[in-house]
């Protein structure tokens, strides 16, 4: 299988092919075009949404011709998540590793905000398949951080530790910053702008307290916050066997 690494404007560019197949009626539709469609429809209806009907209505192909490029549902979601995840982008040569993981972190929000309904499968469908099964563009976040992680001099145990550490706090960031939800917007009082007035100050003090933060929650800012926190105590904690940590 070839590696995708697809572009940020790749999705205009499946819309186009998809177009422009269903128009040729020739029957050549690429497994590339079908997972631009798929995708095209979970951003629109949700994981729920989509079904190989569904897909082979959107592609305007036979459900057979579908089956030929993605046998089942689940290699149909794998896909999905494959076509996300294969834009976000690791600079594997580059000397500041930090820098190169805060970058990522970027990227790997960036892409979850374009593509909200995604990101159940960004967070779920790795985990749900072996290792060996996944398509190669799903693995490939983790051989680039890998391979940048072991330039800078780590172990690969320590490399396998600080991504699983690193994509699972940006896995619970985007969950968190995606369900911040504000009740009631036209509301200027921050407690009840969040409904919190449901709540008595004397069992949620703390949360109450807090309630101007939670109402103007700043992803981009937590993610940063949350990065340093992260980033530091691998800093601090992770050595090279025979010398100082990392910076």
């Amino acid at each position: 299988m070839t590696k995708q690494r697809t572009a940020p404007g790749a999705r205009a560019a499946g819309t186009d092919l998809s177009t422009a197949a269903t128009a040729r009626g020739d029957g050549q539709v690429s497994r590339s075009v079908i997972l631009q469609s798929a995708l095209r429809i979970v951003d629109r209806d949700g994981v729920d949404g989509l079904s190989m009907r569904r897909l082979s209505d959107e592609v305007g192909r036979d459900p057979t011709v579908i089956y030929r490029h993605v046998p089942s549902k689940a290699a149909l979601l794998d896909g999905v998540a494959e076509t996300v995840l294969g834009q976000l982008r690791v600079d594997t040569a580059d000397p500041d590793w930090t820098g190169q993981l805060r970058a990522v972190a970027d990227d790997f929000r960036r892409l979850a905000l374009a593509h909200p309904n995604v990101v159940p499968l960004l967070v779920t469908r790795p985990l749900a398949t072996p290792l060996g099964r996944r398509p190669l563009g799903m693995l490939r976040p983790l051989e680039d951080v890998l391979t940048l992680l072991t330039s800078a001099g780590f172990s690969g145990a320590d490399a396998l530790h600080i991504y699983r550490v690193f994509f699972g706090y940006l896995h619970g960031h985007i969950l968190t910053e995606l369900q911040e939800v504000i009740e009631r917007p036209e509301e200027t009082d921050d407690v009840l702008r969040l409904g919190l007035h449901r709540l008595t100050v004397t069992e949620f003090p703390q949360v109450r307290a807090l309630a101007s933060a939670l109402a103007n929650y700043d992803g981009a800012a937590e993610l940063d916050r949350g990065l340093d926190l992260l980033l530091l105590g691998l800093t601090a904690t992770l050595r090279p066997p025979d010398g100082p940590s990392r910076s």
